[in-house]
């Protein structure tokens, strides 16, 4: 029987957000890091499935998971989000929530957007970051994100599809499409989003994954990430995947978090 106890959380930070939390803890995680979950763009707690048990299991580590703001049970946003959302979330919003609580050593997770948000906040957080890994992170737009997005766009229109994002979200489901389609595909967004600068300010050992068949980034989102970052980055590819590696390839994402972990001496060797 599994020893971790989950137990849900509502965190207060300034200007009167409140994030929702959801703690992963177990004896074998005290006074180690944390692995800090980030989500999707169309992602919240529940989204990440039997994922975070999967991957308490196999680290012994605490995990932590929080739904950013306009997510679940987070502080509402309003449209128009700003373009430079992204860094607004790594830079004021999650070094905030790390304070908060306490937290004096990381290991940021992050999907997709998350994965942006990790890369951030490794850069803005270096003194309690240990390491960063990511899933499908985008460090600027290329062809395949807006494709991919116009092609969502698309089935948010004429398929089922907002039913189905409505079982997580409810009646913020169209607010949180809107604030991830309409934001990414204008022009003074995507034309000017590059976080490589922020990148080449970390100095976290970093894991940078990505499904060899991911619809929504090109393969040098991790190649040049991996080179912006400099040696202490890794990359790996996940072969037959698509851009949700933790529930497409479960297995493969955990035993590369794990190496890399031992690898870079926050696990002991096997």
């Amino acid at each position: 029987m599994s020893s971790i106890e989950w137990q849900d959380q509502q965190v207060q930070l300034n200007d009167g957000v409140s994030l929702q939390l959801r703690w992963g803890r177990q004896p074998s995680g005290e006074g180690r890091p944390v692995i800090v979950l980030l989500h999707e763009a169309l992602g919240c707690i529940d989204m990440w499935k039997r994922f975070p048990q999967l991957l308490a299991e196999a680290t012994g580590l605490d995990v932590l998971i929080y739904e950013r703001r306009g997510y679940g049970r987070s502080t509402p946003i309003a449209l128009p989000r700003p373009d430079d959302y992204l860094l607004e979330e790594g830079e004021v919003w999650l070094p905030q929530l790390l304070d908060r609580l306490g937290l004096e050593q990381v290991i940021l997770f992050g999907h997709s957007d998350g994965g942006s948000v990790a890369q951030i906040g490794a850069s803005s957080c270096p003194e309690q970051v240990v390491s960063i890994i990511t899933l499908a992170a985008h460090i600027y737009v290329d062809h395949l994100t807006l494709a991919g997005i116009r092609e969502a766009t698309e089935r948010y229109q004429t398929t089922d599809l907002p039913q189905r994002l409505a079982r997580y979200h409810g009646e913020r489901t169209d607010l949180i499409f809107r604030a991830w389609s309409e934001t990414w595909l204008r022009p003074s967004c995507y034309e000017n989003m590059d976080l490589r600068p922020q990148l080449a300010k970390i100095q976290c050992p970093a894991l940078i994954m990505q499904g060899d068949r991911d619809e929504y980034g090109v393969p040098e989102q991790v190649t040049d990430a991996c080179a912006t970052i400099g040696a202490h980055a890794e990359a790996h590819f996940i072969g037959d995947c698509g851009h949700v590696p933790h529930l497409e390839k479960p297995a493969e994402v955990l035993a590369q978090t794990t190496d890399f972990l031992r690898r870079i001496g926050v696990l002991s060797a096997a």
